[in-house]
């Protein structure tokens, strides 16, 4: 059984009652703030209940409570950790999904008002307040009669302030300027309502994640594998850097984390998101979730990336649809090697369209293995659920396309491990930071400066797991009424896959520009549906051409699409929220780019 950190039956003993000993406790306490700016500065316990929590059982019980906003509050507009909504379905990866309520993320049109940004900000600052209260606490502790011991002491403010500087950098991912906001000792005599949004934070976000890395242990307890840690810090740290295009920052991150020892790659890629080998040796930074038969902790989008139909449905509701375009970028050449460029891509067979009673018959294209662990199809297995017979079990085809996610569904085998319920919420942790993620940064960094068979070497460790991987089986010769006993000859690969590293002396890593885009291309196929690429886009200073490119070609895709357009001044950032600019007159101000846009 796996063990979690957060809200879950399988914590240890001693958490567990320190945990719920305090819930009522800080439930009487408004850590959950309103959406005044009062969320942005923590609140004094009450009279009654100082003494508890400046105890040290009560320090702990609120780091923990600080913890629990790793996977944000909101399923839409927060789900922190997966970023589901402005990191994938905003790029060419993949599609909001419904016939939209809210359209304007694919086509770029989400105004000031719009709730989505609104649950982003709070759920930002409600998780910074929460890390802040825990510093107060530990503060008044440690003038206390009953203070932590020193070395745990400065655990707690590395673990609190690594939480902090993580939820800024969820914000500043989204809102091109923040208020970075500290306790009101560390703000003296600012107010932290009275922080302006004048840069991204960058400083103060460096700092916080130095001090984690200075003070943090190398690895958690063995019993609370979700403690964060110095590598945990390492790696956001790296990734701050490499979103600023600070490489030669990063840079020595990476080796550090790499040179550790500490960290390996997974046999299996799918191991990286199955239940029974969460916490394993890959995984630097990882949320933990589980379920119980009266609570969850479940990481978002969970059901709402499930079928809406069908045995795999657990009551999903069928949105995060992955897109055309990253079903056929996972295309490969009699070689196993990747089609850099999409203007060399072949289009590939889809059932957009089509009944489920209708003659489908899939590509026999060549593909790469991860591309059916990603991406659920028409006539191959869904994690044992059944052979996926296309439109019967599809929401809104016409609106979200054929496909939908795997990243975030349990195996049917797992499915006793989700006793919630019908399994909505379910209790599959989310891996912020694995090795896989620290292997390719170095990899854009080697390329940057020139070392193209450092490069190669990087991206080859990540190609040789994936050919090393078992694909998915279940070879579907039922071209019709796959809902009805379909022909599956299980001892056989479901398509047509093949993988293969980059030889020695290949033309991708003869240059820069070509090692730009294999190692890019990587990233993408190794991290599809994760959360990441529409901030990769921009990172690289691409978003521009590749979105509007593939506004265009989605356009003969969906109808939809028609007329939307990607403008890199204005969309690169999302609109600070109208009720935090109003709110807050003359301290939060709203982005140059949408002052004028109605709602």
């Amino acid at each position: 059984m796996k063990k979690a950190f957060v809200q879950t039956q399988i914590l240890n003993k001693e958490i567990m009652v320190r945990f719920f000993s305090f819930i009522c406790v800080l439930a009487a306490i408004p850590l959950l703030f309103s959406c005044s700016e009062d969320f942005l500065r923590e609140e004094p316990p009450g009279a009654a209940a100082g003494s508890v929590i400046i105890s040290p059982d009560g320090v702990e019980a609120v780091l923990v409570g600080t913890y629990a906003y790793l996977r944000g509050r909101k399923m839409f507009g927060g789900a922190l950790c997966t970023d589901w909504t402005y990191g994938s379905t905003a790029s060419d990866d993949a599609y909001y999904g419904l016939l939209s309520t809210f359209p304007s993320i694919d086509r770029y049109e989400m105004t000031p008002s719009h709730f989505f940004l609104a649950d982003r900000w709070r759920d930002c600052y409600e998780g910074v307040a929460r890390a802040n209260s825990t510093l107060l606490a530990l503060s008044d502790n440690q003038k206390g009669d009953n203070p932590i011991g020193r070395q745990r002491a400065l655990q707690i403010e590395a673990e609190a302030k690594l939480l902090r500087a993580w939820l800024h950098f969820q914000a500043n991912k989204v809102f091109e300027k923040i208020p970075y906001i500290r306790t009101e000792a560390e703000l003296y005599p600012l107010l932290p309502e009275k922080v302006p949004n004048t840069d991204p934070a960058w400083d103060q976000i460096e700092a916080d994640l130095q001090f984690a890395i200075d003070n943090l242990p190398e690895a958690p307890p063995s019993i609370e594998p979700g403690r964060l840690h110095k590598y945990a810090a390492m790696a956001v740290k790296a990734h701050a850097h490499m979103y600023q295009n600070e490489l030669n920052k990063a840079k020595p991150l990476l080796d550090d984390i790499i040179n550790s020892g500490r960290f390996e790659l997974a046999p299996e890629f799918w191991h990286n998101y199955d239940m029974t080998h969460e916490n394993n040796k890959e995984s630097i930074f990882e949320i933990q979730a589980a379920t119980t038969s009266t609570a969850y902790c479940s990481v978002y989008p969970a059901g709402a990336a499930f079928f809406q139909k069908g045995p795999a449905s657990c009551g999903g509701w069928g949105m995060f649809q992955p897109s055309q375009c990253l079903f056929e970028a996972f295309q490969v050449t009699d070689e196993g090697l990747p089609v850099l460029d999409i203007e060399d891509r072949e289009p590939l067979a889809h059932d957009q369209g089509l009944a489920s009673s209708e003659t489908f018959v899939p590509t026999d294209h060549l593909l790469d293995p991860r591309v059916d662990w990603t991406i659920a199809r028409r006539g191959i297995d869904f994690l044992g659920w059944g052979i996926n017979p296309g439109n019967d079990w599809i929401r809104e085809q016409n609106w979200g396309g054929p496909y939908m996610t795997k990243k975030y569904m349990h195996m049917k085998s797992e499915h006793a491990l989700n006793n919630y319920g019908s399994g909505f919420y379910n209790g599959k942790n989310y891996r912020m930071y694995r090795l896989s993620n620290i292997l390719l940064w170095r990899a854009e960094v080697a390329v940057e400066e020139g070392d193209f068979a450092k490069a190669r070497e990087l991206v080859n460790m990540i190609r040789t797991r994936a050919k090393n991987s078992t694909p998915v089986m279940g070879l579907c010769t039922s071209y019709e009424n796959l809902n009805f006993n379909p022909v599956v000859d299980w001892t056989k690969p479901a398509a047509n896959y093949m993988v293969e590293p980059y030889p020695e002396g290949h033309e991708a890593f003869s240059g820069k520009e070509e090692a730009r885009k294999a190692v890019r291309m990587e990233i993408r196929l190794e991290f599809a549906t994760e959360g990441h690429r529409f901030f990769d886009l921009r990172r690289w200073g691409i978003d521009d051409e590749v979105l509007n490119d593939f506004i265009a070609r989605d356009s003969e895709f969906r109808f939809f699409m028609r007329g939307a357009v990607y403008d890199p001044e204005k969309h690169d950032y999302w609109p600070i929220p109208r009720q935090a600019v109003e709110e807050q007159k003359g301290i939060i101000t709203q982005d140059p780019a949408w002052v004028n846009v109605p709602d």
